[in-house]
Parts: C-alpha cells; sequence; structure tokens
C-alpha cells in the first residue's frame, strides 16, 4: 500500500506511512493492539471484509481514523493510513486543515490524513476501488519500505508492524506510548 494514490474530495496524495493490525486470538494474526481482537462487533465488523473497504473509527472521540481491510474475507486485517505526502488539491487539504499548516504535515498522522482528504465516519464500508466512492486507492509500483514498532498501542507494541518510505518528511514521528511495556518487554 505503501506509494499508493489515495484520493478523497478533491485532494489525492501517495501514502508514505501505514500500520498494520490483525485479529482474533485464535487468527491467523492475533493482535491484542487491534479493535477487532475481541471479534466482530457493530464498530469493527469492517474489519472482517471483504478487502478493499475502508474501515474508519474515531480516535480520542475526536479523529476519524482510516483503515484499509486487507484480510480474506471472515478474517480480520487492516492497515491503518497514517500519512500521505498532498499531491493534488493543496487549497482544499489547506483549507480544511488551516493556513498556519506546512505543506509537508497537511495529511501527517492518521486524523489530519483523513482531515485533509475530507474522510468521515460516513465512509465506514465504502469500496476504495469502486470508481464511484468518494475516497479510492490506485495501486501503484511498489516501494522498499522501512519498518519499526507501532506507534501509540500499549499491547504489542514492539511488533515491527509499522512502514514507511524513508526519507520522507511527511512520515510522523515515532512516539511509545506511556502505558506500552518498555522495548523488548511486549510482543
Amino acid at each position: 500500500m505503501l506509494g499508493a494514490t489515495l484520493t478523497g474530495r478533491g485532494v489525492s496524495g501517495i501514502v508514505v506511512e501505514v500500520e498494520a493490525y490483525g485479529g482474533v486470538p485464535d487468527g491467523p494474526w492475533p493482535d491484542a493492539a487491534a479493535h477487532s481482537y475481541r471479534g466482530p462487533s457493530g464498530r469493527n465488523a469492517v474489519m472482517f471484509g471483504p478487502p478493499g473497504r475502508l474501515y474508519t473509527y474515531l480516535s480520542h472521540g475526536i479523529h476519524v481514523c482510516a483503515n484499509v481491510v486487507c484480510g480474506p474475507d471472515g478474517t480480520a486485517a487492516a492497515v491503518l493510513l497514517r500519512a500521505a505526502a498532498v499531491e493534488k488539491g493543496f487549497d482544499v487539504a489547506q483549507a480544511r486543515r488551516g493556513e498556519a499548516i506546512r505543506t509537508d504535515a497537511l495529511a501527517r498522522g492518521p486524523g489530519n490524513l483523513c482531515s485533509a482528504l475530507g474522510i468521515t465516519m460516513s465512509d465506514n464500508g465504502i469500496d476504495l476501488f469502486s470508481p464511484a466512492s468518494a475516497v479510492r486507492l490506485t495501486l501503484n509500483d511498489a516501494h522498499r519500505a522501512a519498518a519499526g514498532p507501532r506507534v501509540g498501542v500499549s499491547k504489542a507494541a514492539d511488533r515491527p508492524w509499522r512502514l514507511w518510505l524513508a526519507a520522507r518528511p511527511e512520515v510522523s514521528a515515532y512516539r511509545r506510548s506511556p502505558r506500552a511495556p518498555a522495548p523488548g518487554d511486549s510482543d
């Protein structure tokens, strides 16, 4: 997904940072940090497929965050869209994010990415590959990724499931959750 073009409501950008999440304890990718860990619910049902759907949620009850469902139908797996480099629609993204925001920070961080691209909670479950969708994903050539621990999770914090394109100024800074165990003490 790194290097893919994400387009939403007058803005498009290249995905430069993502973070993977698995699912239930007896699934192929058990992940205590995932919304899907305790099984399907009204909130997380989209994470269980089909792939190519957008799973949206509110972080801290404020910021919309978006994930691309990527597991086979019935198996929870998703990739959080953490950052994008805005390529088209700078004026629209700037209006949504504020005039004081630097260009390289317009879509840095999952909540900022959704704000810049106009992704809302009503986009939950849309097919990202449908030409009729307000938010679309176009896969491009694969890119070499850097990998490291996930940001801000207190469980499974050491997994190198955060991936990014090195040397891109749009990539967010790493911040370990203060609730996470010491490095090396988490799976």
